[in-house]
């Protein structure tokens, strides 16, 4: 699989090639200003990488998990009150 390094080298040598070679230096230069500007671009977008986002992605379904258990429980709880008699029904003398 193609990294983001990778993609980034084809573009570069891509655009870059398009150049005349008699203009090496002008294309060493334009590379080197391309990389610096998608750089900077990319560091602006806040991207995360994706190891952060399969941590940010696992974390998140464990969260969803623990919710359907507590959402279930908390259903048994209050059909557990609404019963006559339940010491979870408040008193009604109070």
């Amino acid at each position: 699989m193609k990294t983001t390094t990778d993609h980034f080298n084809t573009f570069f040598e891509q655009a870059t090639n398009v150049l005349p070679k008699s203009l090496l230096s002008l294309h060493q230069d334009l590379e080197k200003n391309l990389r610096v500007a998608l750089d900077a671009a990319l560091r602006k977008m806040n991207l995360v990488t994706r190891e952060e986002f399969e941590v940010q992605s696992a974390v998140l379904e464990r969260t969803r998990a623990r919710l359907e258990i507590l959402e279930v429980k908390v259903a048994a709880l209050e059909a557990a009150a609404q019963q006559p008699n339940s010491p979870l029904q408040p008193n009604q003398g109070e």
